[in-house]
Protein backbone atom coordinates (compact mmCIF):
# COMPACT_ATOMS: atom_id res chain seq x y z
CA UNK A 1 0.00 0.00 0.00
CA UNK A 2 1.58 3.47 -1.29
CA UNK A 3 1.42 5.34 2.03
CA UNK A 4 2.79 9.15 2.91
CA UNK A 5 2.78 10.36 -0.58
CA UNK A 6 -0.84 8.80 -2.29
CA UNK A 7 -2.45 10.34 1.03
CA UNK A 8 -0.81 13.54 1.32
CA UNK A 9 -1.83 14.54 -2.18
CA UNK A 10 -5.36 13.89 -1.62
CA UNK A 11 -5.35 15.27 1.70
CA UNK A 12 -4.49 18.80 0.35
CA UNK A 13 -7.13 18.78 -2.03
CA UNK A 14 -9.15 19.18 0.98
CA UNK A 15 -10.41 23.23 0.61
CA UNK A 16 -13.92 23.99 0.92
CA UNK A 17 -15.04 24.28 -2.28
CA UNK A 18 -13.45 20.78 -3.41
CA UNK A 19 -15.20 19.53 -0.07
CA UNK A 20 -18.57 20.38 -1.70
CA UNK A 21 -18.24 18.72 -5.22
CA UNK A 22 -16.12 15.40 -3.41
CA UNK A 23 -19.20 15.40 -1.03
CA UNK A 24 -21.55 15.60 -4.50
CA UNK A 25 -20.07 13.12 -6.36
CA UNK A 26 -20.10 10.35 -3.74
CA UNK A 27 -23.65 11.48 -2.82
CA UNK A 28 -24.79 10.79 -6.30
CA UNK A 29 -23.11 7.61 -7.07
CA UNK A 30 -22.84 5.30 -9.46
CA UNK A 31 -24.98 7.14 -11.29
CA UNK A 32 -22.97 10.58 -11.31
CA UNK A 33 -23.52 14.13 -11.80
CA UNK A 34 -23.35 16.63 -14.62
CA UNK A 35 -21.11 20.15 -14.38
CA UNK A 36 -23.34 22.17 -14.55
CA UNK A 37 -25.55 20.37 -11.73
CA UNK A 38 -22.19 20.76 -9.66
CA UNK A 39 -22.34 24.13 -10.26
CA UNK A 40 -26.02 24.61 -9.83
CA UNK A 41 -25.48 22.85 -6.33
CA UNK A 42 -22.29 24.68 -5.06
CA UNK A 43 -22.77 28.18 -6.40
CA UNK A 44 -19.33 28.07 -8.29
CA UNK A 45 -19.28 28.83 -11.58
CA UNK A 46 -18.65 26.54 -14.35
CA UNK A 47 -15.69 27.73 -15.22
CA UNK A 48 -14.40 27.07 -11.58
CA UNK A 49 -16.50 23.68 -11.04
CA UNK A 50 -14.78 22.63 -14.81
CA UNK A 51 -10.92 23.33 -13.80
CA UNK A 52 -11.92 21.65 -9.98
CA UNK A 53 -13.37 18.05 -12.02
CA UNK A 54 -10.14 18.20 -14.29
CA UNK A 55 -7.92 18.17 -11.38
CA UNK A 56 -9.85 15.68 -9.62
CA UNK A 57 -9.72 13.07 -12.68
CA UNK A 58 -6.29 13.60 -12.20
CA UNK A 59 -5.69 13.10 -9.13
CA UNK A 60 -7.74 10.01 -10.06
CA UNK A 61 -10.90 10.83 -7.75
CA UNK A 62 -13.46 11.46 -10.19
CA UNK A 63 -13.96 9.99 -13.23
CA UNK A 64 -16.82 9.56 -15.89
CA UNK A 65 -20.11 8.02 -15.71
CA UNK A 66 -21.73 7.81 -19.06
CA UNK A 67 -23.69 11.10 -20.42
CA UNK A 68 -27.27 12.24 -19.22
CA UNK A 69 -29.79 13.66 -22.16
CA UNK A 70 -30.22 17.63 -22.00
CA UNK A 71 -33.10 19.61 -22.48
CA UNK A 72 -31.37 21.17 -24.86
CA UNK A 73 -27.86 20.92 -27.02
CA UNK A 74 -25.39 17.82 -26.78
CA UNK A 75 -25.87 15.08 -23.65
CA UNK A 76 -23.76 16.44 -20.67
CA UNK A 77 -21.00 14.18 -19.29
CA UNK A 78 -21.91 13.23 -16.03
CA UNK A 79 -19.31 12.73 -13.36
CA UNK A 80 -18.58 9.66 -10.11
CA UNK A 81 -16.79 9.31 -7.37
CA UNK A 82 -13.94 6.96 -7.68
CA UNK A 83 -14.33 5.16 -4.59
CA UNK A 84 -11.07 2.74 -4.62
CA UNK A 85 -8.87 6.09 -5.14
CA UNK A 86 -8.01 6.10 -1.58
CA UNK A 87 -8.86 4.48 1.78
CA UNK A 88 -8.38 4.91 5.28
CA UNK A 89 -8.04 2.69 8.23
CA UNK A 90 -9.73 2.65 11.41
CA UNK A 91 -8.21 1.45 14.67
CA UNK A 92 -9.94 0.58 17.43
CA UNK A 93 -7.99 0.41 20.85
CA UNK A 94 -10.20 -1.39 23.66
CA UNK A 95 -8.72 -2.38 26.84
CA UNK A 96 -8.17 -5.80 25.73
CA UNK A 97 -8.85 -6.30 22.13
CA UNK A 98 -7.53 -4.49 18.76
CA UNK A 99 -10.35 -3.72 16.02
CA UNK A 100 -9.86 -2.33 12.39
CA UNK A 101 -10.93 -1.54 8.92
CA UNK A 102 -9.79 -0.55 5.75
CA UNK A 103 -12.46 1.20 4.06
CA UNK A 104 -12.68 2.53 0.74
CA UNK A 105 -13.44 6.51 0.16
CA UNK A 106 -17.36 5.45 0.04
CA UNK A 107 -16.94 4.20 4.03
CA UNK A 108 -17.09 1.13 2.48
CA UNK A 109 -15.68 -1.92 4.82
CA UNK A 110 -13.01 -3.71 2.52
CA UNK A 111 -11.05 -5.65 5.00
CA UNK A 112 -11.22 -6.17 8.72
CA UNK A 113 -8.90 -7.37 11.38
CA UNK A 114 -9.76 -7.97 15.03
CA UNK A 115 -6.79 -9.35 17.69
CA UNK A 116 -6.22 -9.60 21.81
CA UNK A 117 -4.44 -6.25 23.03
CA UNK A 118 -3.67 -5.91 26.59
CA UNK A 119 -3.82 -1.68 26.83
CA UNK A 120 -1.92 -2.05 29.99
CA UNK A 121 1.14 -3.73 28.18
CA UNK A 122 3.11 -0.51 27.70
CA UNK A 123 3.32 2.35 24.82
CA UNK A 124 5.62 0.51 21.97
CA UNK A 125 4.13 -3.15 22.49
CA UNK A 126 0.82 -1.26 21.49
CA UNK A 127 2.28 0.45 18.86
CA UNK A 128 3.84 -2.13 16.87
CA UNK A 129 0.40 -4.23 16.78
CA UNK A 130 -1.26 -1.44 15.71
CA UNK A 131 1.79 -0.75 12.80
CA UNK A 132 1.59 -4.12 12.31
CA UNK A 133 -2.24 -4.85 11.59
CA UNK A 134 -2.22 -1.56 9.59
CA UNK A 135 0.13 -3.12 7.16
CA UNK A 136 -1.49 -6.50 7.55
CA UNK A 137 -4.90 -4.73 6.15
CA UNK A 138 -2.77 -2.58 3.42
CA UNK A 139 -0.87 -5.85 1.74
CA UNK A 140 -4.54 -7.95 2.08
CA UNK A 141 -6.26 -5.76 -0.52
CA UNK A 142 -5.09 -5.76 -4.11
CA UNK A 143 -5.73 -2.45 -5.87
CA UNK A 144 -5.31 0.08 -3.08
CA UNK A 145 -3.62 2.91 -4.72
CA UNK A 146 -3.16 5.42 -1.49
CA UNK A 147 -3.61 5.36 2.12
CA UNK A 148 -5.11 8.93 3.05
CA UNK A 149 -4.63 8.69 7.05
CA UNK A 150 -5.16 6.21 10.40
CA UNK A 151 -8.06 6.78 12.78
CA UNK A 152 -7.64 5.52 16.08
CA UNK A 153 -10.68 5.56 18.28
CA UNK A 154 -9.87 4.63 22.34
CA UNK A 155 -11.31 5.34 26.09
CA UNK A 156 -11.05 8.64 27.11
CA UNK A 157 -10.23 11.41 28.21
CA UNK A 158 -7.70 12.57 25.66
CA UNK A 159 -7.00 15.88 23.99
CA UNK A 160 -8.39 15.29 20.28
CA UNK A 161 -6.52 18.13 18.71
CA UNK A 162 -3.33 17.37 20.20
CA UNK A 163 -3.58 13.57 19.69
CA UNK A 164 -2.24 13.09 23.14
CA UNK A 165 -3.91 10.88 25.88
CA UNK A 166 -5.01 11.59 29.33
CA UNK A 167 -5.54 9.37 32.55
CA UNK A 168 -7.74 6.33 31.32
CA UNK A 169 -9.54 4.94 33.11
CA UNK A 170 -7.22 1.76 34.70
CA UNK A 171 -4.45 3.13 32.44
CA UNK A 172 -2.99 6.03 33.90
CA UNK A 173 0.42 4.80 32.80
CA UNK A 174 -1.07 6.52 29.06
CA UNK A 175 -1.17 10.03 30.64
CA UNK A 176 0.05 12.65 28.57
CA UNK A 177 1.18 10.20 25.69
CA UNK A 178 1.75 11.84 22.29
CA UNK A 179 -0.32 8.73 20.38
CA UNK A 180 -0.56 10.46 17.16
CA UNK A 181 2.90 11.76 16.87
CA UNK A 182 4.18 8.40 17.72
CA UNK A 183 2.19 6.07 15.40
CA UNK A 184 2.45 8.56 12.73
CA UNK A 185 6.31 7.91 13.53
CA UNK A 186 6.06 4.59 13.42
CA UNK A 187 3.66 4.20 9.88
CA UNK A 188 6.15 6.48 8.19
CA UNK A 189 4.44 9.79 8.46
CA UNK A 190 0.99 8.65 7.41
CA UNK A 191 -1.25 11.22 8.97
CA UNK A 192 -2.95 9.81 12.06
CA UNK A 193 -5.97 11.09 14.09
CA UNK A 194 -6.94 10.05 17.54
CA UNK A 195 -10.39 10.52 19.25
CA UNK A 196 -12.59 8.81 21.55
CA UNK A 197 -14.26 6.03 20.84
CA UNK A 198 -17.85 7.30 21.59
CA UNK A 199 -17.11 10.42 19.09
CA UNK A 200 -15.71 8.23 16.41
CA UNK A 201 -19.27 6.11 16.53
CA UNK A 202 -21.21 9.74 17.09
CA UNK A 203 -19.31 11.13 13.60
CA UNK A 204 -19.83 8.22 11.40
CA UNK A 205 -23.42 7.59 12.64
CA UNK A 206 -23.41 11.20 11.90
CA UNK A 207 -22.16 10.91 8.34
CA UNK A 208 -24.25 7.64 8.12
CA UNK A 209 -27.79 9.79 8.19
CA UNK A 210 -28.60 10.45 11.89
CA UNK A 211 -29.38 13.82 11.97
CA UNK A 212 -30.43 16.60 14.57
CA UNK A 213 -28.87 16.10 18.07
CA UNK A 214 -28.17 12.84 19.50
CA UNK A 215 -26.10 10.81 22.28
CA UNK A 216 -24.37 7.80 21.98
CA UNK A 217 -23.94 5.87 25.28
CA UNK A 218 -21.04 3.39 24.69
CA UNK A 219 -21.40 0.27 27.56
CA UNK A 220 -17.70 -1.95 26.97
CA UNK A 221 -14.88 -2.55 29.60
CA UNK A 222 -15.63 1.65 30.00
CA UNK A 223 -18.89 3.95 29.82
CA UNK A 224 -18.99 6.75 27.57
CA UNK A 225 -21.10 9.27 25.55
CA UNK A 226 -20.55 10.53 21.72
CA UNK A 227 -22.47 13.79 21.60
CA UNK A 228 -23.48 14.86 18.74
CA UNK A 229 -25.56 18.42 18.63
CA UNK A 230 -26.77 20.01 15.78
CA UNK A 231 -25.49 17.56 13.28
CA UNK A 232 -21.57 18.20 14.19
CA UNK A 233 -19.78 15.96 17.09
CA UNK A 234 -19.46 17.76 20.53
CA UNK A 235 -16.07 17.60 21.82
CA UNK A 236 -15.65 21.11 23.94
CA UNK A 237 -12.95 23.34 24.16
CA UNK A 238 -10.99 21.16 25.32
CA UNK A 239 -12.43 18.31 23.46
CA UNK A 240 -13.35 16.42 27.07
CA UNK A 241 -16.95 16.32 26.69
CA UNK A 242 -18.62 13.56 27.10
CA UNK A 243 -16.90 11.70 29.96
CA UNK A 244 -20.52 10.12 30.44
CA UNK A 245 -19.54 7.32 32.92
CA UNK A 246 -17.80 9.66 35.47
CA UNK A 247 -20.90 11.80 36.71
CA UNK A 248 -21.55 10.71 40.24
CA UNK A 249 -24.99 9.71 40.93
CA UNK A 250 -24.40 8.22 44.20
CA UNK A 251 -22.69 9.50 46.92
CA UNK A 252 -20.51 7.82 48.60
CA UNK A 253 -21.29 4.87 46.43
CA UNK A 254 -18.47 2.55 45.34
CA UNK A 255 -15.17 3.02 43.89
CA UNK A 256 -14.87 3.71 40.55
CA UNK A 257 -11.50 3.43 38.47
CA UNK A 258 -10.97 7.17 37.77
CA UNK A 259 -10.87 8.15 41.57
CA UNK A 260 -14.28 9.30 42.54
CA UNK A 261 -16.68 7.21 44.25
CA UNK A 262 -20.49 6.41 42.71
CA UNK A 263 -19.70 6.98 39.42
CA UNK A 264 -22.55 5.49 36.50
CA UNK A 265 -19.74 3.35 35.12
CA UNK A 266 -18.87 1.78 38.18
CA UNK A 267 -22.13 0.79 38.82
CA UNK A 268 -23.28 -0.18 35.83
CA UNK A 269 -20.59 -2.38 35.44
CA UNK A 270 -20.74 -3.70 39.01
CA UNK A 271 -24.57 -4.68 37.88
CA UNK A 272 -23.58 -6.33 34.64
CA UNK A 273 -20.88 -8.26 36.48
CA UNK A 274 -23.28 -9.64 39.22
CA UNK A 275 -25.43 -10.86 36.08
CA UNK A 276 -28.08 -7.93 37.11
CA UNK A 277 -28.61 -6.77 33.43
CA UNK A 278 -31.85 -4.83 34.21
CA UNK A 279 -30.44 -3.21 37.27
CA UNK A 280 -27.35 -1.76 34.68
CA UNK A 281 -30.23 -0.88 32.59
CA UNK A 282 -31.84 1.44 35.14
CA UNK A 283 -28.42 3.11 36.13
CA UNK A 284 -27.34 3.66 32.55
CA UNK A 285 -30.97 5.20 32.07
CA UNK A 286 -30.47 7.50 35.21
CA UNK A 287 -27.20 8.58 33.32
CA UNK A 288 -29.73 9.43 30.06
CA UNK A 289 -32.07 11.40 31.82
CA UNK A 290 -29.38 13.69 33.37
CA UNK A 291 -27.75 14.28 30.06
CA UNK A 292 -31.80 14.72 28.35
CA UNK A 293 -32.38 17.01 31.41
CA UNK A 294 -29.33 19.00 30.33
CA UNK A 295 -28.83 18.82 26.93
CA UNK A 296 -32.54 18.86 25.65
CA UNK A 297 -31.50 16.07 22.78
CA UNK A 298 -33.66 13.88 21.05
CA UNK A 299 -32.64 10.74 20.59
CA UNK A 300 -30.36 8.41 22.88
CA UNK A 301 -28.84 5.34 21.39
CA UNK A 302 -27.26 2.77 23.31
CA UNK A 303 -23.89 0.51 21.88
CA UNK A 304 -21.13 -1.53 22.76
CA UNK A 305 -20.19 -4.84 23.69
CA UNK A 306 -22.20 -5.23 26.82
CA UNK A 307 -24.90 -3.80 25.04
CA UNK A 308 -24.76 -5.98 22.15
CA UNK A 309 -25.27 -9.24 25.02
CA UNK A 310 -28.79 -8.14 25.63
CA UNK A 311 -29.88 -5.18 23.49
CA UNK A 312 -33.46 -5.00 24.87
CA UNK A 313 -33.02 -4.87 27.95
CA UNK A 314 -30.67 -1.74 28.12
CA UNK A 315 -33.06 -0.28 25.67
CA UNK A 316 -36.27 -0.93 27.28
CA UNK A 317 -34.57 -0.13 31.06
CA UNK A 318 -33.31 3.13 29.48
CA UNK A 319 -36.63 3.85 27.95
CA UNK A 320 -38.30 3.39 31.22
CA UNK A 321 -36.29 5.51 33.09
CA UNK A 322 -36.66 8.08 30.43
CA UNK A 323 -40.19 7.83 30.16
CA UNK A 324 -40.94 8.22 33.57
CA UNK A 325 -38.70 11.60 33.21
CA UNK A 326 -40.95 12.60 30.23
CA UNK A 327 -44.43 12.33 32.41
CA UNK A 328 -42.96 14.46 35.67
CA UNK A 329 -41.63 17.18 33.74
CA UNK A 330 -44.58 16.97 30.70
CA UNK A 331 -41.97 17.27 27.59
CA UNK A 332 -42.05 14.34 24.70
CA UNK A 333 -39.58 11.53 25.62
CA UNK A 334 -36.48 10.96 24.11
CA UNK A 335 -36.61 8.15 21.46
CA UNK A 336 -33.94 5.32 22.65
CA UNK A 337 -32.78 2.67 20.70
CA UNK A 338 -29.92 0.03 20.13
CA UNK A 339 -27.15 0.44 17.33
CA UNK A 340 -25.87 -2.66 16.07
CA UNK A 341 -22.28 -3.76 15.69
CA UNK A 342 -19.48 -4.38 17.55
CA UNK A 343 -17.22 -3.20 14.80
CA UNK A 344 -18.93 0.62 14.48
CA UNK A 345 -15.95 1.94 16.74
CA UNK A 346 -13.44 0.72 14.17
CA UNK A 347 -15.63 1.70 11.17
CA UNK A 348 -15.76 5.70 13.32
CA UNK A 349 -12.44 6.02 13.33
CA UNK A 350 -12.06 5.36 9.55
CA UNK A 351 -14.61 8.16 9.29
CA UNK A 352 -12.34 10.58 11.82
CA UNK A 353 -10.14 10.90 8.37
CA UNK A 354 -12.62 10.32 5.60
CA UNK A 355 -15.29 12.59 7.05
CA UNK A 356 -12.94 16.00 6.29
CA UNK A 357 -12.21 15.01 2.90
CA UNK A 358 -16.18 15.62 2.44
CA UNK A 359 -16.34 18.59 4.64
CA UNK A 360 -18.03 16.97 6.94
CA UNK A 361 -16.66 16.95 10.72
CA UNK A 362 -14.18 14.82 11.78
Amino acid sequence: MRGAGGGANLLALRSHNTALVLDLLRTAGAEGISRLELAERTGLTPQAVSKMTARLREEGLAAEAGRRASTGGKPRTVLRLVPEAGHAVGVHLDRDELRAVLADLDGTVVARRRTALDLGAGAEAVLGRVASVVGELGTEVAGVRSLLGVGVALPGPLDHRRGVLHRVTGFPEWDGFPLREALSARLGSVPVVVDKDTNAVALGLAVGGEGGSFAYLHLGTGLGAGLVIGGSVHRGPRTGAGEFGHQVVQLDGPPCGCGDRGCVEALCLAAVARGETEEAARVLGTGAANLVGLLDIDRVLVGGRTVEGAPEVFVSGVRRVLEARARRTGEECAAVRSVPGEGRVAEGAAQLVLAPVFGQDG
